[in-house]
């Protein structure tokens, strides 16, 4: 079933590419117009005065000489978020960020697996994990091979794959001021890519082949008789040095380690490079979550120990067969995960989740142990970032929720979208709970344009603050309230379908914003203004509904989808994802 819904012999994953459309640019007034109807539900009428004030000198003076340079330099790139030679999104979004990625930029879930084939149980986690290994790189080589199908928009409309590209065999690298990305994979037209998986358990991390010498995925007794074999070695030594919780630092500091790292021994360079280049990371933990709340919180931060925050992918399977992924945010969105584990999942499903070809087991050499030459000072710093992460993981808190009383099938009977039902839902919860609106956006993806990835809706609307205050005010009728409600549902889905079309306010903004820096010029007000500052600048939550997957990949929806909310409380920064269960 998963190679009907998903693959194809007739089109290649990214054959549509550099025929996509180039990212527009907005018209200016249309831009500003819609930052200002954003601002309203947070601001008074005389602060709205004045932002409007500064809005509107922004729009006749410097506001229009930018825009005109950005729309010049829009002329020769087909992505002006992505030059080549300066990646403003990639870089001002994540790259330049100097406080820990782990936590604060990552993104993190559950496996959807629990809920049919692999519920809890113990003495199941290694051959649960060579099976899903096996998929896995079933799957990366179904990328290689471009055999699925290219993703298109309910209009039919090819939707850019390039993320595709980057989520395997993909790396961050610290930097003193800027990190970087490397990525090592490649199609087989493109040439080779590593075929390696990073193994770690206990702190000690090793280095396995995963393809035999006729390049096919090893099977599943072949990987379990790898695992076995590590966890053996693992119980025969103390813990390893737990070189991932380096990972979980100041993004400064870890550069500064980093370097010393290599500096040590030369060996240390080559192993770090082996895990860079790995296809992805699989921990084989010693916990075991009690349910599905604690399962996502180990996935978001838990132990580092045996994780590397800075991999693309990070697969942690748990003491009692359960399983959580970690994802650095730099190189992808969470869509592209989303399509991987819906694939995996259906495999297997296919087989009810054990392994159904030979049992046969081949001699292999075994999985290399990468051992590293650490100092006094990398030691020590390994001790102070697993205590210090700790303590910030101590500061969040993870609920999933599976709500069952009615789901997408009886909105859409009501001609309710499921994504903006919840977002109202969200919306008065907070109105509810604070008496005040909640600065709040949601991702819209932007794939249908040459390497786009999303644009920033503004969900907090007037037509939402109004049905919130209707839905408080006891003397306000059942008709009228349902009556704002699908007034304030409209307006969200428009503005959904408008942002998805590059017609939000927020990248052009951010593209007005870089080219005055990069041109050298003052700042403009608009972007020190107080209603900035607290509309766009401080955003306290954040939410995206991974069911979007349905039209994206025209295939039923992915059990795993559900909507990922991510809030501030206190002094943590709002900058991680987690991807939860529909509720």
């Amino acid at each position: 079933m998963a190679d009907m819904l998903m693959l194809s012999d007739t089109e290649k994953t990214f054959q549509y590419t550099e025929e996509l459309p180039s990212l527009p640019i907005p018209p200016l007034k249309q831009t500003l117009d819609k930052y200002l109807e954003s601002t309203k539900p947070f601001v008074t009428d005389e602060e709205y005065g004045e932002t409007e004030r500064i809005v509107r000198e922004f729009q006749a003076g410097l506001g229009k000489e930018l825009h005109l340079k950005l729309s010049e330099k829009a002329k020769y790139k087909k992505n002006w978020l992505v030059i080549p030679t300066l990646k403003w999104w990639e870089d001002h979004a994540y790259l330049e960020w100097r406080m820990p990625s782990a936590l604060l930029v990552n993104m993190a879930g559950p496996g959807p697996y629990m809920r049919d084939i692999w519920p809890a149980r113990d003495g199941t986690q290694l051959e649960r994990t060579a099976l899903l290994l096996y998929y896995m790189v079933k799957f990366w080589q179904v990328l290689r091979e471009e055999k699925l199908r290219p993703q298109k928009d309910a209009k039919g409309r090819p939707l850019c794959m390039s993320q595709f590209h980057r989520v395997y065999n993909t790396c961050k690298i610290p930097g003193l001021t800027m990190d970087k990305i490397l990525f090592y994979f490649q199609t087989e037209t493109e040439g080779p890519a590593p075929s390696n998986v990073t193994v770690t358990c206990r702190g000690h991390y090793f280095n396995l082949e995963c393809l035999d010498a006729d390049g096919e995925v090893k099977t599943q007794p072949e990987f379990l008789h790898h695992l076995k074999a590590i966890q053996e070695k693992c119980d025969k030594m103390p813990p390893g040095p737990a070189i991932g919780n380096l990972t979980t630092d100041d993004r400064t500091e870890w550069a500064k380690m980093r370097s010393r790292l290599i500096a040590k021994n030369p060996k240390n360079y080559e192993n770090l490079e082996k895990i860079q280049q790995s296809v992805f990371l699989i921990d084989l933990t010693d916990e075991s979550p009690a349910d599905e709340s604690q399962l996502a919180w180990l996935g978001l931060g838990g132990n580092a120990d045996n994780k590397f925050f800075d991999k693309s992918l990070n697969i942690s399977v748990h003491k009692n067969g359960l399983i959580c992924s970690n994802c650095d945010h730099s190189p992808f969105d969470a869509m592209v995960l989303v399509v991987s584990t819906y694939y995996v999942h259906l495999k297997l499903q296919e087989v009810d989740g054990q392994w159904q070809g030979s049992t046969a087991v081949r001699p292999f050499p075994p999985a290399e142990e990468l051992t590293f030459d650490l100092d006094d000072v990398l030691q020590q710093k390994i001790k102070s970032t697993r205590d210090a992460f700790k303590e910030l993981c101590a500061t969040v808190e993870v609920q999933t929720a599976l709500f069952t009383d009615y789901g997408k099938e009886y909105l859409k009977s009501v001609k309710v979208h499921p994504d903006a039902h919840v977002q109202m839902a969200l919306q008065l919860t907070y109105y509810r709970k604070y008496g005040k609106p909640a600065p709040m956006y949601e991702t819209a993806t932007t794939r249908r344009f040459y390497h786009a990835r999303t644009e920033t809706m503004r969900s907090c609307t007037v037509e939402a603050i109004d049905w919130c205050k209707s839905m408080v005010d006891p003397r306000v009728s059942s008709q009228k309230r349902i009556q704002l409600f699908l007034r304030a549902v409209s307006r969200h889905q428009q503005l959904m379908g408008e942002s998805q079309e590059m017609n939000g306010c927020d990248r052009h903004l951010f593209g007005l914003y870089m080219t005055a820096k990069e041109e050298g010029l003052p700042m403009p007000d608009i972007f020190t203004d107080a209603t900035f500052l607290r509309v766009v600048a401080e955003v306290i939550m954040c939410c995206r509904q991974a069911v979007s997957a349905t039209p994206l990949c025209m295939v039923e929806c992915p059990p795993c989808a559900g909507m990922g909310t991510a809030a501030s409380i206190g002094w943590l920064p709002m900058k991680s994802a987690l991807s939860c269960p529909p509720g």
